[in-house]
């Protein structure tokens, strides 16, 4: 039998070639492409050093979870690693958003924030944060263009390392069946996110509110979109709080952020603390 013949380098399609050359890096053990920072060294562990450009996230949670504080905290943290992120809002102005940054960083309530009723600690704490954010600013826009929107941000600011959708549902203009509209919108991010090398963060509430039921933690069963939620996610995370069903004191803060599903590596568990003063999401294990 005649051996078969190998291509020649001139032979090789484009993605042969691209593909063969990542090879060496992989046996090396070289990721391909330097991971984003989620900001929470926990997380990053268990998914292998970070999250990766070209994937879609998913975090799922019920109503008053926090998806909204986590995801910001995300970007600021990506952002103050040194990384392009951006945060495009769809419940929220931007002026509100950057309301809750501060309130987040600087460790002061909201409410306070607005009245400006802050002590000379919390003021230092605010000013210290604005400085911060005036360093190195996240991105701030609106969802009200939808995906479209969604799609000519991304063209105009090439080279965004971590884009967060809060929430995916307000991408939805109900020209169609709610589950349908949802699924089309699930593709066209994982396209986006492949096309523009970023991460996509899509923030998700569950179909049905989890009270009532024996476990009320997040599954996949619970994303919406006739399963092209799960489908098309790289990653899946449910962020889930005892304290919204069975309140104490002995539980208050303590937050699971559960990886439900993870194309590329295992699923786990990360503990993280909520402040729910401050909106604020501490690493329990790697505190930050």
């Amino acid at each position: 039998m005649t051996p078969a013949r190998r291509p020649s380098e001139e032979e090789k399609s484009p993605r042969q070639s691209e593909a063969e050359s990542l090879v060496p890096a992989a046996l090396a053990g070289e990721a391909s492409g330097k991971p984003v920072t989620s900001g929470y060294p926990s997380l990053d562990s268990l998914l292998g050093g970070g999250l990766r450009r070209g994937d879609l996230v998913v975090l799922a949670g019920d109503v008053a979870v926090g998806k909204s504080a986590l995801t910001l905290a995300m970007t600021m943290r990506s952002t103050a690693a040194g990384q392009s992120a951006a945060f495009l809002t769809g419940e929220m102005s931007v002026a509100r958003v950057m309301e809750r940054a501060l309130a987040i960083e600087g460790r002061v309530r909201v409410d306070d924030l607005r009245r400006g009723g802050l002590d000379d600690v919390a003021h230092s704490g605010v000013a210290a944060a604005a400085i911060a954010l005036r360093r190195r600013t996240p991105m701030f826009d609106d969802l009200r263009a939808g995906i479209d929107g969604v799609s000519d941000f991304l063209a105009q600011n090439l080279g965004v390392d971590l884009t967060v959708i809060d929430p995916i549902e307000a991408l939805m203009r109900g020209d169609r069946a709610a589950d349908e509209e949802l699924a089309d919108i699930a593709r066209r991010l994982k396209e986006l996110a492949l096309r523009r090398s970023t991460v996509i963060v899509a923030v998700t509430g569950l179909r049905e509110s989890a009270a009532g039921r024996a476990d009320q933690r997040p599954s996949l069963r619970d994303l919406a979109g006739l399963g092209a939620l799960r489908h098309h996610a790289d990653i899946v995370l449910g962020l889930f709080r005892e304290e919204l069903y069975t309140p104490s004191p002995h539980i208050e803060g303590a937050t699971e952020l559960a990886v439900l599903k993870n194309r590329s590596g295992p699923t786990g568990l990360v503990d993280l603390y909520f402040y729910k003063q401050w909106m604020r999401f501490e690493d329990m294990v790697e505190p930050k």
